[in-house]
């Protein structure tokens, strides 16, 4: 401010802070300067209607919708990790080989993989059981019971009926209650007591010829294992080049409550327990 031009009102003609006030505001303030409005981004041209029975427009079942709510909730609320490994399933197959017959006459039902797979999960998460677990808030519900939730794609898309206390089971009644919550899921009979609660799940995408993938968690639980199509392969065994009958497998786990080590040595214990089968028995 030029004090010039500033009238002092002050003993003597001496200019104070009022004075200095009341000049600045006389002052107009300079006109600044204003951009032209920026006009908004064109929108798209409409698309032209495609040729009649070109596209088809489906309403999505409201299972489908919650399948999808239930995948990005389970994204955004946890973090995510995969880990994974491969299992010889060469010992597995020959037991199957050798007891096919006798069990299905025994039992009536054939002896499949997922009771192999449910055991053997079952021994890994007892040797690591932040595994068999739900976060709620800030704390770790550790679960000391075995409910296994077994991935089942239906025509209307996938559920998860749960297999209760499958470590009190027979391989018998895990095989039977597996193709009876099978057969209800695709004639979607299932109740919703069938599909809650479960502490840990398995899907299996070998049945559709899946090689590998990376299973998304079932929320709460924080981890889920994925078994794939078992594929001959060239492997190495001791010094030596053979073909074995190789099954990759994955683990998806929250990395909030569960370290890469612990997801590691889950892995590399049911591998343990799939290539010694005798050891499923022996260990209960």
């Amino acid at each position: 401010m030029d004090l010039s031009r500033v009238t002092g009102t002050g003993p003597g003609g001496r200019i104070d802070s009022q004075d200095v006030v009341t000049q600045a505001s006389s002052i107009k303030a300079p006109q600044t300067a204003t951009r032209p409005p920026v006009p908004p981004p064109a929108a798209a041209p409409p698309r032209a209607p495609a040729a009649p029975g070109r596209e088809e427009r489906v309403r999505l079942s409201r299972r489908r919708l919650t399948i999808a709510r239930r995948l990005l909730e389970a994204q955004q609320t946890a973090a995510i990790l995969t880990t994974f490994n491969e299992v010889d399933m060469s010992a597995v197959m020959a037991v199957r080989q050798r007891r096919r017959d006798s069990f299905k006459e025994r039992y009536g039902i054939g002896l499949g993989y997922m009771s192999f797979f449910v055991k053997a999960t079952i021994g890994a998460l007892k040797a690591f059981p932040q595994l068999n677990a739900e976060m709620q808030g800030d704390e770790l519900i550790l679960k000391h019971y075995y409910d296994i939730g077994i991935a089942v794609g239906a025509e209307e898309g996938l559920v998860v009926p749960v297999v209760r206390d499958a470590d009190r089971k027979s391989f018998a009644e895990i095989e039977k209650e597996i193709a009876d919550l099978g057969k209800r899921a695709r004639e979607n009979s299932l109740t919703l007591e069938e599909l809650m609660g479960g502490t840990f799940t398995i899907t299996n995408g070998g049945v559709f010829g899946s090689l590998l993938s990376t299973p998304i968690l079932n929320p709460p639980q924080v981890g889920i294992l994925g078994m794939h199509k078992i594929q001959e392969r060239p492997v190495a065994i001791k010094g030596q080049v053979e073909v074995r009958a190789m099954m990759y497998l994955a683990l998806s786990y929250d990395h909030r409550v569960v370290d890469g080590r612990e997801a590691v040595q889950f892995l590399v214990r049911l591998k343990e327990l799939l290539e010694d089968p005798e050891t499923l028995l022996l260990e209960g």
